[in-house]
């Protein structure tokens, strides 16, 4: 039996990324279209895909592992959630970007969910009347590119009521240096500059780890990394100040 992981401890003390230095990075920025080099993905493609995921869950329910934004934003309706750790996995800020929230002059980085460790989250069930139009819409949010379309697996995940199979989204290794494992400081100054139509990344990073901080779940990497921008962000500050 897998020992519970320390993510669970809380925070160990105020983050220090700050509302307000979050909102420093927060600017104006046109919608560039899609992500350079990528083919968004087409409505036969999400359809397939769609199918695809409907065939492996068969005839039962399906539940969703996350582990970032769709903790605090899941963008579909849900019909119950647990709390859930997946054992071999953990979350990282992995995935490049220069859409969203970043641009091509300052790119950024999403989370993912990569191989090892462990990661601490929750489980989402889609409502079983509404079950594929709420696929649908997961989907399209979280797959937008034809080139990530196996960015998508299912998972074993524990929960207070015994282990249960998730779908959930991942950094495949094929799609390397997209989803390559980054270093922490490399991965602050991606997100320290990184803000597009629909925020930026130090947002995103704010609101995951204040969320987990809300679930007791503390996860040591994302809290080095707050650390390390809002150091960044200071830094900032203080240049601009002089």
């Amino acid at each position: 039996m897998p020992k519970t992981p320390t993510a669970h401890a809380a925070p160990p003390a105020t983050m220090e990324l700050t509302p307000d230095l979050v909102a420093t990075t927060i600017r104006i920025v046109e919608d560039e279209g899609p992500e350079p080099n990528w083919n968004p993905i087409s409505p036969e493609q999400l359809d397939d895909l769609v199918s695809r995921v409907e065939e492996e869950a068969g005839d039962g329910e399906i539940w969703v592992f996350a582990y970032g934004s769709l903790m605090w934003n899941p963008g579909f309706e849900v019909a119950a959630s647990e709390e859930a750790v997946a054992y071999g996995w953990h979350r990282a800020f992995s995935l490049r970007i220069e859409r969203l929230r970043a641009t091509s002059d300052a790119p950024g980085l999403m989370l993912a969910l990569r191989p090892g460790g462990s990661c601490s989250g929750l489980v989402l069930k889609l409502p079983c009347t509404t079950k594929r139009e709420n696929l649908r819409t997961l989907l399209a949010r979280e797959i937008r590119y034809a080139e990530v379309c196996e960015m998508v697996r299912w998972v074993a995940v524990k929960t207070p009521k015994g282990v249960q199979r998730a779908l959930t989204f991942w950094a495949s290794g094929r799609q390397s240096p997209l989803t390559e494992k980054i270093p922490l400081e490399e991965a602050a100054g991606l997100i320290a500059q990184a803000c597009g139509p629909a925020g930026s990344c130090a947002e995103y990073l704010h609101r995951t780890v204040s969320d987990l901080a809300d679930r007791k779940i503390y996860d040591r990497n994302l809290w080095q990394l707050q650390q390390i921008v809002a150091a960044r962000l200071r830094a900032r500050q203080q240049h601009d100040r002089t």
